[in-house]
């Protein structure tokens, strides 16, 4: 059979277009030679009709069972990249094939990468689909909740293997620098064979376009810095946001904030999350404007939204810039010890901001939203983090994807929420203890639960509302009596 899947993975690329049927011998022969196989039969061989992601897992499998590689892991992980980068062409060719795409429509251009990085399996669909994923009405509009399946858990072989193979890398110096272009990956490291970048000029700088490989929104996107740089938020990152608006307009891009608590996963690196996605934040309404003396023809709005947001709409670049960073430089030297914000502990800063941007009816919008990571002995985890009584459904950060109304939860609630829809119906469970306060005040609530489906719908619904509930601890004014106090000062 592995001939057969061989032949079905050439003729799904070729179908895909992934290559040219010229290509065809040369293609079985690199597929070989990874699988160690010195000869092959008759070329007419039956095609195994499965999609990529099937062929990949059986070509995988039976490297496993014919001991070509260790049933671990990464060893898999690497070996089906490298299958696929057979694939797959350089990034030069891939960059031509973009920019002349590009030179029709941008869209055309990104549609085409989107679909390459889908067809060569570097975006694992097939994993995404585990995924569990629903909207939830709020008073703050329409929310999604992931809670995140689509990432393996690492076996218990390949976590032993890791604790024994600590070396002093420093190549890729991390995972979102350019050296991950086509890097065969390790046991500490992902395998990027079948990675590609499209190079991006932004403001006099060279930038990099990616896909995320764990999608967790429509062409969810990464542009990344080629200076392995730390994160930073300054007139700089605005410029760049609405200059990729300008390139892309037919694409969102934002910012985690710079530090720690409520930063994203990696500071380390100068990266953007971008896509192709209306977020709830995207359409939140206008709670009340203002006008800022600084420049009164950039539109400046405070948004109905359970974090601190101020929209800035504006027909120059320029304009929304310079307010942009007037707001910035205000913030984060801003104190309202009422509020529980301070902007320095001695030293350390405590005020940034997450930016989004995007192109709307020809004007440029900005999103700025107003973070602090103070900690204190009652919060130490953050004041304006998930407090304590949320955490039973999250407690990690809350970055870009979160802060515009989309739920990244970890994947031990699908068990645990199973196991409280069980409780609601009065079937046997084994409730978590940490969920257990919240199931009884869900039972009180609703009293007796008598389908699948209205449990269902009880618990997803109500895990929307603890979503708003923790957007709501990372609000930084709790009313508008505040947030006006700190439009005053930008008002001076």
């Amino acid at each position: 059979m592995i001939y057969a899947y061989i032949e079905g993975l050439i003729e799904q690329a070729i179908h895909a277009e992934l290559i040219n049927s010229m290509d065809k011998t040369y293609t079985r022969n690199q597929v070989m030679k990874l699988l160690h196989l010195e000869t092959y039969p008759d070329p007419s061989v039956p095609a195994q009709k499965l999609p990529i992601p099937n062929l990949l897992d059986d070509l995988v499998a039976y490297a496993v069972e014919h001991k070509v590689i260790d049933d671990i892991f990464s060893d898999k992980e690497i070996l089906a990249a490298e299958i696929m980068n057979c694939f797959i062409a350089h990034p030069s060719t891939i960059n031509t094939i973009f920019y002349k795409k590009y030179d029709e429509s941008p869209k055309k251009a990104t549609d085409y990468f989107y679909e390459l990085c889908m067809k060569n399996n570097y975006i694992q669909m097939e994993r995404i689909k585990k995924n569990i994923s629903y909207p939830v009405e709020t008073p703050y509009g329409k929310m999604d909740i992931t809670i995140n399946l689509s990432k393996p858990e690492k076996d218990p072989e390949q976590i032993k293997r890791e604790r024994e193979t600590k070396k002093a890398i420093a190549y890729p110096k991390c995972l979102l620098c350019i050296e991950n272009e086509g890097y065969p990956g390790r046991i500490d490291h992902p395998a990027r064979a079948n990675h590609r970048m499209i190079r991006v000029p932004l403001c006099n700088e060279t930038w990099f376009f990616q896909y995320s490989p764990y999608v967790y929104y429509n062409e969810h996107s990464i542009l990344l810095s080629e200076e392995h740089r730390d994160m930073k938020i300054d007139s700089n990152t605005f410029k760049r946001l609405l200059a990729f608006t300008n390139k892309f307009p037919h694409y969102f891009i934002g910012s985690n904030a710079d530090l720690p608590i409520v930063g994203g996963s990696i500071l380390s690196h100068d990266h953007y999350q971008a896509g192709r996605y209306e977020f709830a934040m995207t359409n939140a309404q206008v709670a009340y404007t203002f006008e800022l003396k600084l420049l009164p023809q950039v539109k400046s709005s405070v948004l109905h939204w359970p974090l601190s947001v101020i929209r800035l709409q504006g027909k120059k670049a320029d304009d929304v810039v310079k307010v942009a960073e007037h707001i910035l430089d205000t913030w984060k030297n801003y104190s309202d010890e009422t509020a529980n914000i301070l902007a320095y502990t001695d030293d350390m800063p405590h005020n940034t901001i997450t930016p989004i941007a995007r192109k709307r009816n020809a004007l440029y919008e900005l999103d700025l939203v107003l973070r602090n990571n103070r900690t204190t002995e009652e919060y130490p985890q953050g004041i304006f983090h998930p407090h304590q009584d949320v955490h039973h459904i999250k407690k990690e950060n809350i970055g870009l994807i979160e802060v515009m109304g989309l739920a990244v939860l970890p994947a031990r609630l699908k068990d645990e929420l199973a196991q409280i829809k069980n409780y609601l119906l009065g079937k046997q469970h084994e409730l978590a203890t940490y969920h257990k306060t919240w199931a009884k005040q869900l039972k009180s609530k609703y009293g007796n639960v008598k389908s699948k489906e209205m449990a269902e719908d009880i618990v997803q619904k109500e895990v929307g509302k603890k979503f708003v509930r923790i957007l709501q601890d990372a609000g930084v004014f709790k009313n508008s009596t505040a947030f006006a106090r700190f439009i005053d000062v930008l008002n001076k």
